[in-house]
C-alpha cells in the first residue's frame, strides 16, 4: 500500500464507512423524513482530517481548494454553512472513530502513557474575552512549558510514546489537571480495564497521596518528577528524555495541526474543530502504522 495524500483519504473514508454501516447508531442523528445529505458522514469526516493535515483554518479555502483539486474523491462538494454545521453535529462520531482507529493500531497495547495539558487559545484581546461566547468557560490561564499568560481552553491528553491519543478532554484554563485525569479514567473505564498495570508518566502537578493513591486502586502506576523538598523518585532518569516527547506530540498538534489557529467561536465549533486535528493525529498514526512505517507520528508523506 502506498503511503500518500490520497490513499491516507480512501482507506479513512472506507473504514469510516464500513464502521458506520455496521454500526449506524454512532451517525449524527437526522430527520426521517427530508433531504439525504449530498456528502456522507464518512466524506466529512475524511474532508475534515485532510484540512487538518494540509493546515488549512479556513473552512471556505479548504471547500475551495477541495472544488479544484479533489472532485475526482469528492465529486459532491458542500456550501462551507451546510459543512459547518455537519461538523458541529458531528462531535460525537468525531470522539468514536478517534477510539475506534485507535484501537486499529499495534501503539494501543503500549504499557506506557504520557498525559500533559496545552494551552488551546481563543482571543488574544479583553474585548474577545469580554463578547465572546465562549466566556465562562474559556479561562486566563499560565502556561509554565512557554512562561506566557492566556486566555482561553486547555487540551488534556494522554497518549502512548508514539503519539496516539489514547483519552482527551477540553477545559477551562485553570482546571486542575489531577482531577481532569481522574475525569477522563472515569468517563472510558474500558480503557483502563484494557491496560492493567499502565504506567503514566506525568510532571510535577500530578502530585499528592490522594491522587496517586486513587491511580494505584486504578492499577495504575505514576511516574513523575520530585517536587521541591521531595526525595528523588523512581525513574527520575527517564523524565528529562520523555518530556521531550510529550512536548514533540504537543508541537504535532500545534505546529502541523494549527491547534491554536482553530478559529472557533462557539462552544460546539471550538469541540468540533479540536476533534477535527485530533482525529487526523490518530489516523496518520493509524495510517503509518498500517503501512508499517517507521516513525508512526511522521505527517510528511501527507501534508503536501
Amino acid at each position: 500500500m502506498t503511503n500518500d495524500l490520497n490513499t491516507l483519504a480512501t482507506a479513512l473514508y472506507a473504514r469510516i464507512d464500513d464502521e458506520l454501516k455496521a454500526s449506524p447508531w454512532l451517525a449524527p442523528a437526522r430527520p426521517a423524513v427530508g433531504i439525504a445529505p449530498r456528502l456522507s458522514d464518512a466524506e466529512l469526516l475524511t474532508l475534515a482530517v485532510m484540512s487538518a493535515v494540509l493546515g488549512y483554518t479556513s473552512e471556505r479555502r479548504w471547500l475551495r481548494r477541495v472544488d479544484q483539486d479533489f472532485r475526482h474523491l469528492f465529486p459532491r462538494v458542500p456550501q462551507q454553512s451546510g459543512y459547518n454545521k455537519r461538523l458541529r453535529a458531528a462531535s460525537s462520531l468525531l470522539i468514536s472513530m478517534i477510539r475506534i482507529l485507535a484501537r486499529d493500531t499495534s501503539l494501543w497495547s503500549d504499557d506506557v502513557w504520557l498525559v500533559d495539558s496545552t494551552p488551546v487559545g481563543c482571543g488574544c484581546s479583553r474585548e474577545t474575552a469580554k463578547r465572546s461566547d465562549l466566556a465562562g468557560w474559556a479561562q486566563y490561564g499560565y502556561c509554565a512549558s512557554h512562561s506566557r499568560y492566556f486566555w482561553g481552553l486547555r487540551l488534556h491528553l494522554v497518549c502512548t510514546l508514539g503519539g496516539l491519543p489514547v483519552l482527551f478532554a477540553l477545559t477551562g484554563a485553570k482546571a486542575d489537571e489531577r482531577e481532569t485525569l481522574r475525569d477522563m479514567l472515569d468517563t472510558a473505564p474500558d480503557v483502563t480495564a484494557s491496560h492493567p498495570g499502565q504506567t503514566i508518566i506525568a510532571d510535577k502537578n500530578y502530585y499528592g497521596y490522594e491522587f496517586e493513591h486513587d491511580l494505584a486502586e486504578r492499577h495504575l502506576v505514576l511516574l513523575r518528577p520530585a517536587r521541591k523538598g521531595e526525595p528523588e523518585r523512581a525513574g527520575a532518569h527517564l523524565f528529562k528524555p520523555l518530556r521531550q516527547v510529550i512536548e514533540s506530540i504537543n508541537q504535532t498538534l500545534k505546529g502541523q495541526f494549527d491547534l491554536e489557529r482553530h478559529g472557533g467561536k462557539s462552544p460546539r465549533g471550538v469541540v468540533a474543530r479540536v476533534l477535527c486535528r485530533i482525529l487526523a493525529l490518530t489516523a496518520a498514526v493509524w495510517h503509518n502504522d498500517l503501512t508499517r512505517q517507521p516513525v508512526k507520528r511522521s505527517l510528511i508523506a501527507y501534508d503536501h
